[in-house]
């Protein structure tokens, strides 16, 4: 193929991860409230393994389109895991560390791409030989966490209002936050299942016209676009 050509094709295997991504997040809504915090958690590992096995075999292969469907997978690993990781580690936080808890997300999006680059580094697998193991480097997080993660609990908060499950809601909470008396938020969230009793889950398209958190979301796309344009994507 020409130089064109090969430049347009990089493009769109870079660039192909973000469509994954849009196409995860629309779906974690789903996910989180039809399996559970917990499993559909579990569930992003697939697309992971699924990314990491593409990339890692497309140079024996000799494929480049493996490369760009892992890529698509590992974004749409990305959308699901950072907005159901979210729903789960906050609703399985106690109130006072919840804001701490949100910001781990950050913390592990900075300490993720720090790796990828230092990785990328030709001193270590940056090179001819060893990138189909860089491309197939993020099977480690999402082996890690398909092992570990069979042994936490459900969120709390989802035992208790999507599956109106008071026993495992309390068990859920007790091995969280271990032994006392968590019945105030407990109390909170049975408000909250009062409140939210008998209406439908909002669509993406309901939240556009929802004119009481308009101005949150104006602010979270312009933050989140700021972000994509400051140019860490470019490098």
């Amino acid at each position: 193929p020409s130089e064109d050509m090969i430049t347009l094709m990089w493009s769109f295997v870079v660039s192909i991860y973000s469509i994954g991504g849009l196409l995860g997040s629309l779906s974690a809504g789903y996910f989180s409230v039809r399996f559970g915090r917990k499993k559909a958690m579990l569930f992003t590992n697939i697309p992971a393994l699924l990314s990491a096995a593409l990339m890692g075999l497309s140079r024996l292969s000799g494929s480049f389109e493996m490369i760009i469907a892992g890529r698509l997978f590992s974004g749409v690993c990305g959308g699901l895991g950072l907005n159901i990781h979210l729903m789960y580690a906050g609703e399985c936080a106690p109130r006072e560390l919840r804001g701490q808890t949100a910001i781990t997300v950050s913390t592990a999006i900075a300490v993720g791409k720090f790796a990828g680059f230092s990785l990328g580094l030709r001193e270590v697998l940056g090179l001819d030989a060893l990138w189909p193991f860089l491309m197939a480097a993020n099977a480690i997080p999402a082996l890690i966490q398909l092992l570990t993660l069979p042994f936490f609990p459900d969120s709390p908060r989802y035992l208790l209002i999507d599956k109106k499950d008071k026993e495992g809601c309390i068990k859920a909470v007790k091995q969280l936050w271990g032994d006392g008396d968590h019945m105030a938020e407990i109390d909170d969230m049975l408000a909250e299942q009062e409140a939210i009793r008998g209406e439908q889950a909002k669509s993406v398209c309901d939240l556009f016209r929802d004119k009481a958190v308009r101005w949150q979301l104006i602010t979270l796309i312009l933050v989140s676009s700021c972000m994509q344009l400051i140019g860490a994507n470019m490098v």
